[in-house]
């Protein structure tokens, strides 16, 4: 897990965001929350999937079209819910171990995990509107936020 840069919804200014951390990333410029949204492997996932706010985990492979249908949903969740969610994304060709650990037999698999532990699973594609009404009910923020 390496450190991402990332530029702030709110100022535009270009900000490393951390894998894991014991808070929230903020941007160094206007303080604002910043998307948190990290790739774990094996080796790395237990350390990316703690925070303390809710962790999405997104486990998926690069040849699975309903996974590529899903991304821009997690991917919006991550911007939208900035400060209130972190999402993992997994390659699940890449880490073997963790699809095992967390029982994955199809893919796009959606974890929701709170203090390490899994609270809630999606599998497989839905529409954009029903994915992030979903994770939204797992954050605090106001239905108008992220929209369908």
């Amino acid at each position: 897990m390496t450190n991402k840069i990332v530029a702030c919804p709110s100022c535009d200014v270009r900000n490393r965001v951390p894998g894991a951390a014991s808070g929230v990333p903020r941007c160094a410029s206007c303080h604002s929350p910043l998307p948190w949204l990290v790739e774990a492997t094996d080796s790395d996932f237990d350390a990316a999937s703690h925070a303390p706010v809710p962790v999405l985990v997104d486990l998926w492979a690069p040849w699975c079209g309903p996974c590529h249908m899903v991304s821009p949903a997690v991917e919006r969740a991550a911007l939208e819910l900035a400060g209130q969610l972190k999402v993992v994304k997994v390659d699940v060709d890449r880490a073997p171990g963790i699809s095992t650990r967390l029982g994955v037999q199809g893919i796009p698999t959606l974890l929701v995990l709170e203090g390490g532990e899994e609270v809630a699973r999606q599998v497989g594609a839905v529409p954009e509107n029903h994915l992030l009404a979903w994770i939204r009910s797992f954050t605090a923020a106001p239905a108008s936020k992220v929209g369908s």
